[in-house]
């Protein structure tokens, strides 16, 4: 009787690790049927689109060779004419973002991207770069500005915000001053177009405005003889308009001679330096002293 219990609750543990075990095989089949299916869907679509795709490459490959080729072509033009190098570098940089707009749409084009789908993102992308970017935009338009009214052109010295320095180019959205002391500025082009602008090269001549202070005791008069001889004996500075040297102040502890000669540009600093050293050197000679700051005092006794 224990035999045939025995035998009867073997039978029904193997029916049921049978079952089981069928189940769990079935399960693991129709994952990795559905796995299958999932990468073949891919692999698939993949298929399909790598035409597209390998268009797209060879558009984007071609066309930055042709923007690029368009953009020297445009250079070379513009060196041949009488635009100056300012302006030259803020048009080939405007050009260039144009044309690899053109090239970004057509690649879109070529990806099956509905062009209503385009023009909805661009519109959409330029709305909120132009909320985004506002200063950018106050660039842009402030590059225009400087392009068409022309207050400087490459190679102007000029004062901007209490910069001052060589105007080395104009990109599309900052102009780029070079000072004296080799120093790279970088002007945002909306400040510039807003700023005042102080052109020194403008007109070929600069005048040069010098001050010396000399003792109360001395011969005012006599100073300013030996300074006319030395703007006499100085070649760079010009003869028409007429030199000025008169008396300007009476401060403190001295007597101020300003001295306004004209120069061409690119002497100023020379002759600038050139007539400080002499007038110096020149009173020295002849006993113009050139005075300290001093102070008097007097003391009453009770």
């Amino acid at each position: 009787m224990k035999t045939k219990i025995t035998e009867v609750i073997t039978t029904e543990a193997a029916t049921g690790s049978t079952s089981v075990t069928e189940t769990t095989q079935g399960t693991i089949q129709e994952k990795v049927t559905e796995t299958a299916d999932f990468f073949g869907a891919i692999i698939n679509h993949i298929q399909e689109a790598l035409p597209s795709l390998i268009l797209a490459l060879v558009i984007i490959i071609i066309g930055g060779l042709i923007v690029k080729l368009i953009c020297r072509m445009v250079n070379k033009t513009m060196s041949k004419s009488n635009i100056d190098g300012a302006a030259k570098s803020f048009l080939v940089s405007f050009i260039r973002i144009i044309l690899y707009m053109v090239v970004l749409i057509t690649v879109l084009s070529v990806l099956k991207v509905p062009m209503s789908s385009i023009i909805t993102i661009l519109g959409a992308a330029g709305l909120a770069v132009s909320l985004a970017l506002q200063n950018c935009l106050s660039n842009l338009c402030g590059g225009f500005i400087i392009l068409f009214s022309k207050p400087f052109t490459a190679g102007d010295t000029i004062e901007i915000d209490n910069t001052v320095g060589k105007v080395m180019s104009i990109n599309i959205l900052y102009t780029k001053i070079e000072t004296f002391d080799k120093k790279s500025v970088f002007i945002p082009n909306g400040k510039v177009s807003d700023a005042k602008i102080i052109n020194y090269t403008e007109t070929p001549e600069r005048r040069l405005d010098l001050k010396f202070n000399i003792s109360y005791n001395a011969d005012f008069r006599k100073a300013r003889e030996l300074v006319l001889g030395i703007i006499k004996e100085h070649p760079l500075i010009l003869k028409t308009p007429e030199p000025v040297v008169r008396m300007s102040s009476h401060n403190d502890s001295s007597v101020s001679i300003d001295v306004l000669v004209y120069v061409k540009n690119d002497d100023y600093f020379a002759e600038r330096y050139n007539m400080v050293e002499a007038v110096k050197e020149c009173f020295d000679e002849n006993g113009i002293e050139i005075p300290y700051e001093q102070l008097d005092l007097h003391i009453k006794e009770r």
